[in-house]
């Protein structure tokens, strides 16, 4: 890669670059929150008490706005009283990386405060439940609903124009309908999963349906390839690696209703738990359980991401074809003009390289 083509403009990044960045994408976040927590000159806007000196409400461990702090502490030397002692601190809702890290292994070994009150690891489980029957509900409809609207035009005509003004319509506010309608358990919550989800479903898998190259379809009709042979056997496999991508992030938009979703009703999951440790003022509980939403999603992604690798194995060999040739391909080496420049394009590599497509085609 040449010295102009640092920032990977027009090639990929070495792999080794890509890992460094991947992880100051990390660090850099968390150095900031660092520097925050540690450096008492950057911020620390409280003072903590630890000797009251001649303030009468003080008492020690208190936290007060500094220039309350100062003012007190004047008053007391006009006085002629011991002044107050105290250092630099942050406010309780903004704790240090340390006591949030800490807060990862105590959060899943200290028991509840009340024997009513669900454990940590019972309110993820409850809440990844409502993720995965509302996003699995919003798929079963969604999914072939969008497919059909991205190949036949009359279904989009049909269904497309409603969808796209019902998608503007926030979620939550179908909140007191639905625990009117389903109940205060957990059925309202999957509810406005699937809300949040299906609509914007249908229109992003249609749209991932109609980039299929029209030339392969073209090749499959005069093949003899119509009706349900031709969506099955076609449009389907040619889609669906692209599909599996788009479900991907969908599944990201699903956990964002979470929060919201586990209001309605009578609270619960996850949810519950933010919210408890936030009325006892557990701070470091509170941010330890958003980073484990956020684990949990990142690295379910990861994994989702791999797996993708072993279903559609052609994409990976595509990609790799790519950008050998990217590499390899200048312009004084070029056999032809650009102009008259073969062009191959996914539809041929996916006929190439999924048999069963010219199977479903030819049959």
């Amino acid at each position: 890669m040449g010295l102009r083509d640092r920032l990977g403009l027009r090639h990929e990044l070495p792999p080794r670059r890509r890992f460094v960045l991947t992880v100051f994408s990390f660090l850099l976040p968390l150095g900031l929150w660092a520097l925050v927590s540690y450096v008492p000159w950057i911020w620390h806007p409280l003072m903590r008490v630890t000797d009251p000196g001649g303030v009468d409400y003080y008492v020690p461990g208190m936290a007060v706005d500094r220039d309350v702090f100062a003012q007190e502490a004047a008053n007391a030397i006009k006085k002629g009283l011991k002044p107050p002692l105290g250092f630099r601190v942050n406010p309780v809702y903004l704790p240090p990386p340390h006591k949030v890290a800490i807060a990862f292994v105590t959060a899943f070994t200290t028991a509840p405060r009340l024997p009513s009150e669900p454990w940590l690891m019972e309110s993820f489980g409850r809440s990844i439940r409502t993720i995965f029957w509302g996003f699995v509900i919003s798929s079963l409809v969604g999914v072939p609903l969008g497919i059909l609207c991205g190949t036949y035009r009359f279904f989009a005509r049909l269904q497309e124009p409603f969808i796209e003004f019902f998608r503007y319509l926030p979620a939550p506010a179908f909140g007191a309908l639905c625990v009117a309608i389903l109940g205060i358990d957990d059925a309202p919550k999957v509810a406005i999963i699937v809300i949040g989800t299906f609509f914007q479903q249908v229109l992003i898998i249609a749209n991932t349906v109609r980039k299929v190259d029209p030339a392969l379809i073209e090749a499959a009709e005069t093949l003899g390839a119509r009706g349900w042979r031709l969506l099955t056997g076609v449009v389907i496999p040619a889609a669906i690696a692209d599909i599996y991508t788009d479900m991907r992030i969908l599944l990201g938009w699903a956990w964002t209703y979470l929060i919201v979703a586990e209001v309605v009703g009578t609270m619960s999951g996850i949810t519950y738990f933010i919210n408890q440790q936030a009325r006892y003022r557990n701070f470091d509980n509170v941010y330890a359980a958003i980073a484990m939403i956020g684990f949990i999603g990142f690295f379910s992604d990861l994994f989702l991401a791999w797996l993708g690798t072993v279903l559609f194995p052609w994409k990976r060999r595509n990609r790799a074809r790519s950008k050998k040739a990217t590499a390899t391909t200048t312009p004084s080496t070029k056999p032809w003009p650009a102009e008259v420049e073969p062009v191959v394009t996914e539809a041929d590599d996916i006929v190439h390289e999924k048999p069963e497509i010219r199977a479903n085609v030819a049959g």
